[in-house]
């Protein structure tokens, strides 16, 4: 061992003597590029990718100018209209009327008013002073078979399953409903501890049936009865498609899916958690009907609603038929547009599958009245609304109440950084990560949530007022005007003409452009 040991010193003595008579320049330049030397006999003999195998080390300058491309555009180039999907100046709408700062802009709109699609208000010289107008209108919902209606705000928060976001971000979220007086749709994810927190709740429940399900996925009544008479849960919304991915069925990954999300859900963990494409708690129109009736008398007869992106129009046509024929009403209908957004979707789904929300509006509005539904029917409209314009336009299409959620998201702190999937949201709002969950300040973000839906609302009053309207019951489709092309424009009511009341009833009566899919629809089969 003693041998050993003199050796080894002698060795070390040596090695030293020998790096001590080397410059020290040296040393560091055979430290900086021993790395690259290894790295580019690896990028060489790597099958993978083509341009590592020809672009030694360099080739990853591409890699990482891709992976931050986004926040290069961002930040630097898009300009203040260009930003995708949402621009910076809506973003910053939202962010400022949040902190309440002034949202007021000098020198002129930087839309292009000849654009083919601008739309705007047309205002009234008999406009009525904003000090006459109520700031804070309440839509009663609840047909005449509702026990227990429900008085919602113009303006809400849409659906996002806690899961998706984090429990930092719900619990803001439902603060700052219950300051603000409107409601929290929980999304399909299940009715959370962080959606009990005193804001009025709308439970969302889509074909997973989670926080309602057995243990083979199934619907369970005894689950559904005993959440959905809490107190703080104001309505139910049976979910069967959503505007990113209608026909598809959520999707919450697997590394945002902890212990107690599995509770919650009542499902596993360890795996993606995937919601069917459709319900097995019912098969046709029919059935549905009776699923309606079961889920009011489980709530104790709050408002019982659905919620959909339109898809074959024969669909919905087959549920006017089904309430037509038994006289069961749902209390409200959910709308949202195919340009709604969502946490995970395939691209092909978000870009190209679903009715986008302006004739989606239109045909909802159009069938209810068609089978003289809609006094019963309140209609909820979701998609892109952010500001109070975008509420004055889904009101004028035949909308009562509205939903935002990319709004309250950035109401929350959201910059739109798009990893929503990836569990590595920067604000905190869509992850699950501890570290950065920790971020989002509960008690400052739900503050900005109230001011957020507050300065909204007031601003489409606003809007209302300066319309000579005295109440959104009377917005109609004349209000919003759009341009064709360069030289043509026309209101909503030109381009989307109301059906007369109960015209759909009777074949005989029915527009040529419904007759088709009225003659296809049938309350026995979707």
């Amino acid at each position: 061992m003693r041998k050993i040991f003199v050796i080894s010193s002698l060795t070390a003595l040596a090695l030293t003597a020998i790096l001590y008579s080397i410059s020290w320049k040296f040393i560091f330049l055979l430290v900086f590029f021993i790395p690259l030397i290894l790295l580019g006999i690896y990028d060489l003999l790597q099958p993978t990718q083509s341009i590592l195998r020809n672009f030694p080390v360099i080739g990853h300058m591409r890699n990482l100018l891709q992976k931050i491309r986004p926040e290069i555009r961002q930040y630097f180039i898009e300009s203040d209209t260009d930003g995708k999907p949402f621009s910076r100046l809506q973003r910053d709408l939202v962010y400022e009327r949040s902190a309440k700062s002034s949202d007021n802009k000098p020198f002129g709109t930087q839309l292009n008013v000849y654009d083919e699609g601008y739309q705007w208000i047309n205002h009234s010289i008999r406009a009525i002073a904003f000090k006459d107008v109520n700031t804070n209108p309440r839509v009663k919902v609840g047909s005449s078979q509702c026990t227990q209606p429900y008085y919602a705000s113009l303006f809400n928060i849409s659906a996002m399953s806690y899961g998706s976001l984090s429990r930092n971000a719900v619990m803001a979220l439902n603060d700052g409903a219950r300051e603000g007086g409107f409601y929290h749709n929980t999304g399909e994810g299940g009715l959370s501890p962080y959606h009990l927190r005193g804001g009025d709740v709308v439970w969302n429940i889509g074909t997973g049936y989670f926080s309602c399900r057995d243990e083979n996925g199934n619907f369970s009544y005894e689950h559904f009865s005993q959440r959905a008479t809490k107190e703080n849960v104001k309505m139910i919304e049976i979910k069967f498609s959503q505007g990113a991915k209608p026909g598809h069925g959520g999707i919450l990954p697997k590394e945002k899916v902890t212990d107690e999300i599995a509770d919650i859900r009542l499902v596993g963990k360890g795996h993606d958690i995937v919601s069917p494409p459709a319900h097995t708690a019912f098969k046709t129109p029919l059935e549905l009907m009776d699923f309606v009736e079961l889920l009011r008398k489980g709530s104790g007869g709050k408002p019982i609603g659905m919620k959909i992106c339109i898809g074959n129009k024969s669909e919905f046509i087959s549920i006017c038929k089904a309430m037509s024929e038994t006289g069961t009403r749902f209390d409200f209908i959910t709308v949202d547009g195919g340009e709604g957004g969502t946490g995970a979707a395939p691209p092909e789904y978000s870009d190209h599958v679903g009715m986008p929300l302006r004739e989606a509006l239109a045909f909802v509005y159009d069938c209810l009245n068609g089978f003289d539904l809609k006094d019963e029917i309140k209609i909820i409209a979701s998609g892109k609304i952010i500001s109070g314009f975008d509420i004055i336009r889904a009101l004028s299409m035949g909308a009562d109440i509205c939903n935002s959620a990319r709004g309250m998201m950035f109401a929350l702190g959201c910059i739109q950084a798009l990893e929503c999937h990836a569990n590595t949201c920067p604000t905190g709002v869509a992850t699950q990560d501890e570290r950065l969950v920790r971020g989002l300040v509960v008690e400052k973000k739900s503050v900005h949530v109230t001011n957020y839906h507050n300065e909204t609302v007031k601003s489409a009053m606003d809007l209302i007022a300066s319309a000579g309207i005295d109440h959104p019951d009377n917005v109609g489709r004349d209000v919003v005007s759009m341009r064709i092309d360069k030289t043509k424009i026309a209101t909503f009511e030109e381009l989307f003409p109301e059906l007369k009341k109960g015209c759909m009833l009777q074949p005989e009566n029915v527009p040529d452009k419904y007759f088709y899919d009225w003659k296809r629809a049938s309350s026995s089969q979707f």
